[in-house]
């Protein structure tokens, strides 16, 4: 409700101005372009995020100089840190890198958008611009009219890069128009209260746009026309920076924690460089000349003079928090955290992040299925077969577990189902539905989407076959009946060794051997199911057991089998993911 009463009060302010100051009109399209340019610049280069791009990122954040120096060069070359901090979010919430990563990629991000600056004063701004720019908009709209992604994302990129400068050509363009009208270096203001003043209307200017790059530009062109003064034009740049950290909270306002803890990260210190660029202005002004003067820039060069400042406060921002990197995540992640009553219940590792790629996606409906099938669903099979968990990660004989395991536990398998698996499985098809109907997805990451929902249908089903195997377990566990006893307890056994090899498989490093003891579980479960069992066979004969005991024996036998078969199929679905275990497993 307060974005969009700021928003129709801002849309209100831009046209009576418009209306009384037509000459202002010309900046103002310029500025739009610009960040339509910019739009679809991100949107060109996100085709090509998928798979190199994350790859690089994932791998440099082992190292911090890595993740700072990478997050740095792909934002130069992508010019959009929002595109970095997306892809960067969405892998902290699939887990795949962590928050100290994260950061270090988001302080590279903000050296990475000075290139913004060099970008506009060294070139935008020398030569005349529009000129170039009609190609690219010529090339970009017909290559983004392909139906080919990668082509379609080259003519989104050539398309940007036409409108970013076009924009920059209607801005200067404009602030030449307007200043035969108004000269607005008669509102500088000198000295350190000047700095003041015009670094908070570089904030509010940042906080407008929604974006430091397009402010910058705005701040260069100006600066080029002669239109204020080059000592608040330095204030304007901290304050585009500060300013960045408004768009970063608001964006964070619906995002998920990680988003939340990176905007924070954010947030802390594009604060702690701004308080430092504006304490030092003039010493790194002095600093600025005397680089100036050994590269041999021109005294009067002032938008390249703007763009050295811009980078050197954005790096000595970087050097000053680079100790603090590991207590600002302790801090972050103390700040922001987790929901107190977040159970298996609710899911773990899917948000709306993790939807932005592929990759992400696909690790995190992985993540979540492996989540619930070794917690809920080992569970509620082992305690419905009234055994305890502990006994079977141990390593006692499986025959003495289900001896000793004699007390009913008497659990709801149904109200544990509605508690702990319904919610959570919905939202991993709701999730993997989503990311096989919205991405762009490989023909083999399709297929492994396609391969989680049928193991987590098949979980589903097999609580649906525990449910009715645990009335029986229950019912004759205090039976006088030692035969129909034993028969119940040989199914528990059956059950209990695949649950072991299974964790078994899961935690040990020789998962060959495990995988082919898999192997022979199935094909034992799958004869089962199409054969008689001999032993109650020859109970039903002998007259041993009762006509409702045979019933449920004969019944519940092939219960067993069909879960066991569908406990190993979920188990191989999610877990084996190396051909070789495979084709080794099947000899």
């Amino acid at each position: 409700m307060i974005k969009r009463s700021v928003f129709l009060i801002l849309l209100v302010v831009l046209a009576v101005v418009l209306f009384f100051n037509p000459n202002f009109k010309t900046i103002a399209a310029g500025v739009a372009i610009l960040l339509f340019g910019m739009i679809m610049l991100e949107e060109g280069f996100r085709v090509f995020a998928k798979g190199p791009l994350q790859d690089i990122l994932k791998k440099a954040t082992n190292k911090l100089w890595k993740s700072i120096g990478v997050g740095a060069f792909i934002t130069a070359l992508l010019q959009s840190s929002s595109l970095v901090s997306v892809i960067t979010i969405s892998f902290i919430s699939a887990g795949l890198i962590s928050l100290s990563g994260g950061i270090g990629l988001i302080f590279g991000a903000n050296i990475g958008t000075t290139a913004t600056a060099w970008l506009v004063a060294g070139f935008g701004l020398k030569i005349k611009i529009s000129t170039l720019a009609m190609p690219m908009l010529i090339f970009g709209i017909i290559f983004s009219f392909q139906k080919k992604p990668s082509l379609k994302g080259i003519g989104n990129v050539l398309a940007g890069l036409g409108f970013f400068f076009l924009g920059i050509h209607y801005m200067k363009e404009g602030f030449d128009i307007f200043k035969q009208y108004i000269d607005l270096t008669q509102y500088a203001i000198p000295g350190f209260l000047g700095v003041v003043v015009y670094t908070i209307i570089g904030v509010i200017i940042t906080t407008i746009l929604q974006s430091s790059s397009a402010t910058l530009a705005l701040i260069l062109t100006a600066l080029s026309a002669g239109q204020i003064e080059y000592e608040n034009a330095l204030a304007l740049a901290i304050g585009a920076n500060v300013g960045t950290t408004i768009t970063a909270i608001l964006g964070s306002l619906s995002s998920n924690v990680s988003g939340r803890r990176l905007a924070g990260a954010h947030f802390v210190f594009n604060i702690v460089t701004g308080i430092v660029a504006l304490s030092l202005i003039y010493p790194l002004a002095n600093l600025v000349n005397y680089l100036a003067d050994l590269f041999g820039m021109a005294t009067t060069d002032y938008t390249l003079k703007l763009a050295l400042f811009h980078t050197i406060f954005n790096i000595l921002g970087v050097i000053i928090m680079i100790p603090f990197i590991k207590k600002l995540e302790a801090f972050l992640l103390q700040f922001f955290k987790e929901k107190n009553n977040k159970d298996i219940d609710e899911p773990k590792f899917l948000n709306e992040a993790v939807l932005e790629f592929p990759g992400t996606a696909l690790t995190s409906l992985t993540k979540e299925s492996k989540n619930l099938y070794k917690n809920a669903i080992f569970e509620i099979v082992a305690h419905a077969l009234n055994i305890h968990r502990d006994d079977i990660k141990s390593d006692k004989r499986v025959k003495k577990v289900v001896k000793k395991s004699k007390e009913d536990m008497q659990i709801d398998v149904e109200s544990l189902y509605y508690n702990k698996i319904k919610t959570i499985y919905g939202e991993i098809i709701n999730y993997a539905t989503k990311a096989q109907s919205t991405l762009e997805l490989t023909e083999n990451q399709n297929d492994e989407i396609t391969n989680i929902k049928i193991a987590n249908r098949k979980m589903v089903e097999i609580i649906r076959d525990v449910r009715e195997l645990n009335k029986n377990v229950s019912f004759y566990l205090d039976s006088d009946n030692e035969y129909v006893k034993k028969e119940y307890d040989k199914f528990r056994r059956k059950v209990v060794k695949v649950l072991r090899v299974i964790y078994q498989f899961r935690k040990n490093e020789d998962k060959e051997l495990y995988y082919k003891k898999l192997v022979k579980l199935k094909s034992e479960a799958i004869k089962g199911i199409h054969s008689s069992n001999k032993s109650i066979n020859k109970l039903i004969r002998d007259n041993l057991i009762t006509v409702n005991m045979a019933s449920s024996l004969v019944n519940d036998s092939d219960n067993v089998n069909d879960m066991i078969k569908k406990l190993i199929s979920v188990a191989e679905l999610l877990y084996v993911e190396e051909e070789s275990i495979i084709e080794n497993g099947q000899k």
